[in-house]
């Protein structure tokens, strides 16, 4: 996308607009303090918002439309932005709710518009994210050329020479914690007017959201969502792993967290204090530990989102790219409809439960053997819920380059039978296949030939062949993977290593992992489904 001739956008705001507010009647010498959101799109509990409101009389909150987001580089899915602009209305409405003028909107590079308000004697605050090596970048030059504070506020251990250490205390202490507050009244919200705004900034890049389901976004529909959710919590273990029962069995607060219309810190508080007790309480909480477990992975090593944690998985199946194969994993038509159906519900609505996002990397890395950083970059394209952090370690676990023992391989087949045994999830993703009787949908190209005949099916024109034989692609990736793990495994023991795999155990597991393996042997091939989840003790 780029900005379109006949809605040109302006690098807003103006010099002249920020001097206009910059001197009040009541506080000549003071401007005040800018509060920059990014992805913490709310007013409660916003460590940045409070922490301005404590230190300055007039607060101004501003989100910058970045031309690098919406053009090849930022990834995202129309109807990702619109959900972000969606949120930013919402923040809007939020400030314009405890009697403040409401949001301001920029465009352009964010440091050039900061610089703006620092010229004019304003302070900025953020709050700490964790991010990949381009935010990471912008927020070291903010520090450094302007002066931008940020604040940390979001559970994650940062400064420590030792991160994972007591990881698991300190974020429980950090969720039992009191919320970041702010009193509205004792500060005055001020607004600049730009000419920007998100329905502006749809219209100049082309902005056309296709995808269907999508839920509208900010904090408002978060919170229905959440309690909603908490009333029936005892649901969710059963409804966790069907790609039909997770539509509605699970929170849907994804996408709210990721753009921080909800602090994880509050719905865990929601959840702790209202939801009833039982199995669905405990394991929806030990998966709020899981965000911030993921979100720290990339705080330690922002590498996560290009390059493999182990360098001796580094380019692994580069040398196999196809770009056929990926093309038909893309569009839904590999021969296995579990994956296919995946992935076109993927593309079509932007949203996967957690089960069939593992099916299909490990079908992707795994099967078809291709290069990882293609996959992961098209699911995060298409999620709603794009979050770096999770999207791309997640990536990387499950396509085993860490280094860590047994690889998580899912049976696409297996799937069928056990998550959609009706056929009704594989029959609405692939209609093509609806007519065949549920028996056959785990393999279809073993369907008899008088039941294709039947059911007026041909395998092969109406629905592919598989592009790939399963149990010989199997096969010849444990071999392949096998034979490098041993010294993937050693590699961890070296603490450069170990502190970019930022395991849970910390750099102790890593050492563990190393000694116990860390010599050449077969990877061990255990079937995804024979994996437990992992306990909070876990986190060590």
């Amino acid at each position: 996308m780029a900005p379109g001739e006949d809605a040109p956008l302006p690098r807003a705001p103006s010099p002249d607009a920020v001097r206009s507010i910059s001197r009040s009647d009541d506080a000549p010498d003071e401007p005040g303090t800018v509060v920059w959101h990014r992805d913490d799109l709310r007013i409660a509990d916003n460590p940045a918002l409070a922490a301005a409101a404590a230190d300055a009389d007039r607060i101004l909150p501003l989100f910058v439309f970045d031309p690098g987001f919406y053009d090849e580089r930022g990834a995202a899915c129309d109807a990702r932005i619109e959900f972000l602009h969606d949120c930013l209305r919402d923040l809007d409405r939020q400030y314009r709710d405890v009697g403040g003028a409401g949001l301001t909107y920029g465009h352009g590079d964010p440091l050039d518009v900061l610089a703006r308000f620092v010229d004019a004697g304003w302070e900025v605050v953020a709050s700490a994210t964790a991010s990949g090596r381009y935010g990471r970048q912008r927020d070291e030059r903010a520090r450094e050329r302007l002066g931008v504070r940020f604040v940390a506020g979001d559970g994650l251990v940062r400064d420590a020479d030792r991160p994972r250490e007591d990881w698991s205390d300190r974020v429980e202490s950090w969720f039992a914690a009191d919320p970041f507050d702010w009193d509205p009244r004792s500060v005055a919200v001020e607004r600049v007017e730009t000419g920007v705004d998100p329905d502006r900034v749809s219209d100049a890049y082309g902005v056309a959201p296709t995808k269907t389901r999508v839920p509208t976004g900010g904090r408002g529909p978060a919170k229905d969502r959440l309690r909603a959710f908490a009333e029936r919590i005892a649901e969710y273990p059963g409804s966790i792993s069907s790609p039909v029962d997770a539509r509605e069995g699970t929170s849907g607060l994804s996408a709210y967290l990721r753009f921080g219309c909800l602090s994880v810190r509050e719905v865990h508080r929601h959840v702790d204090e209202r939801a009833p007790d039982g199995r669905g309480k405990s394991m929806y909480v030990s998966r709020l530990f899981w965000n911030r477990h993921y979100t720290q992975k990339l705080l330690d090593w922002p590498g996560w989102l290009d390059r493999a944690v182990n360098p001796v998985y580094e380019g692994f199946n580069g040398d196999r790219h196809d770009p056929d194969l990926v093309a038909a994993w893309k569009r839904g038509e590999t021969g296995f409809p579990m994956v296919d159906a995946s992935m076109r519900c993927l593309r079509e609505t932007g949203w996967l439960n957690f089960r069939m996002r593992a099916l299909c990397a490990s079908f992707y890395f795994h099967i078809l053997q291709q290069p990882w950083r293609i996959g992961a970059d098209h699911f995060y394209e298409h999620l709603i819920d794009g979050d770096p952090a999770i999207n791309y370690t997640q990536w990387q676990s499950q396509c085993g380059l860490v280094g860590r023992p047994g690889l998580r391989l899912y049976d696409p087949r297996k799937q069928v039978r056990d998550q959609d045994p009706d056929g009704e999830f594989v029959g609405r993703w692939v209609p093509e296949l609806d007519p065949l009787p549920a028996a056959h949908l785990d393999a279809p190209e073993k369907t008899p030939l008088a039941v294709q005949r039947e059911v007026g099916i041909e395998i092969g024109e109406a629905y592919p062949y598989p592009v790939v034989d399963y149990e010989a692609a199997r096969e010849e990736f444990r071999e392949r993977y096998g034979a490098v793990h041993g010294a993937a495994a050693a590699r961890l023991g070296d603490e450069e290593i170990a502190r970019r795999a930022s395991l849970s155990g910390g750099v102790g597991a890593a050492r563990s992992i190393a000694a116990d393996h860390g010599e050449p042997a077969e990877a061990d091939g255990d079937d995804a489904d024979a994996t437990s989840q992992t306990g909070l003790d876990e986190f060590g």
